[in-house]
């Protein structure tokens, strides 16, 4: 028994299909898991969550993806809460006959999955966090993406901003967006490689001070921090949606699969 992990497809499912054919999978026995971001940016964001939602269904509890800022950007946008935007590729989701079935698959994909000593999650996790308080946000930030009310005042605020002064918007956008800090843990805006981090700016998991050490923390999102594989850590945002490969890593043995770039949109 394996658990492969994927990184963000971004609906790049040529390339998905192609990194599958990659992977020695027993369907009857492996795990598969997705680091979210399953949608926008690449071309099939429809066909990656038809075959997502197909694979759930057949893998069962051995299946998990979390939810990252794409994919909520696209429940936002399909219930009115958000505003599309020009780089947005999920049209072809929307004007599906099965697309709001799928969207609403998609909104229920919990911020942060864990198996033992393995934490998934699309962006990071806050460096005071233990491993027991990283699960009891996730569970809040779940419960209020659950509560319409609640859930639209969070997303309709991912698309401005952080608001840092809402526990629980803090808590959301460090397991969707978070790739800096400062030193007193403010969102830093910067997109960039690692090590040109501005100064006064440290990657989430480059903290001295991160209390998670035992477990090892899987994450995407960061698409310049790309592939990378270290004592507590795995980040799997090979920036397949802008030219680089498609990622997986075998967790049992850190054995990496990668699927070129040969989209052409």
């Amino acid at each position: 028994m394996s658990t492969y992990v994927i990184g963000d497809i971004h609906g790049c499912f040529s390339m998905l299909q192609g990194l599958l054919r990659r992977l020695d999978f027993n369907e009857a026995t492996d795990h598969l898991w997705l680091v979210g971001d399953l949608v926008n940016r690449g071309p099939r964001s429809l066909e990656t969550l038809r075959w997502a939602r197909r694979t759930a269904d057949r893998l069962g509890d051995r299946f998990a993806a979390v939810i990252g800022n794409h994919d909520l950007h696209l429940v936002a946008a399909h219930r009115g809460w958000a505003k599309r935007r020009g780089k947005d590729t999920f049209a072809d989701v929307l004007d599906a006959p099965d697309g709001a079935g799928l969207i609403e698959w998609l909104a229920q994909r919990p911020v942060l999955h864990r198996d033992g000593e393995h934490i998934l999650v699309h962006a990071g996790l806050l460096p005071q966090w233990t491993a027991g308080q990283a699960e009891l946000w996730a569970k809040r930030v779940d419960e209020g993406l659950e509560n319409r009310s609640r859930a639209r005042e969070l997303l309709r605020r991912a698309g401005q901003g952080a608001d840092v002064s809402d526990p629980l918007w803090r808590a959301l956008g460090a397991f969707t967006r978070l790739r800096c800090l400062t030193p007193e843990n403010d969102f830093c805006d910067y997109t960039g490689p690692p090590a040109q981090t501005p100064a006064g700016c440290s990657p989430w998991f480059a903290r001295s001070d991160r209390r998670i050490r035992r477990e090892t923390i899987i994450a995407g999102h960061w698409a310049a921090a790309g592939l990378r594989i270290e004592t507590g850590l795995v980040t799997l945002d090979s920036g397949a949606v802008y030219g680089g490969p498609l990622s997986a890593v075998r967790l049992e043995d850190r054995t990496v699969f990668q699927e070129p770039n040969q989209e052409s949109w």
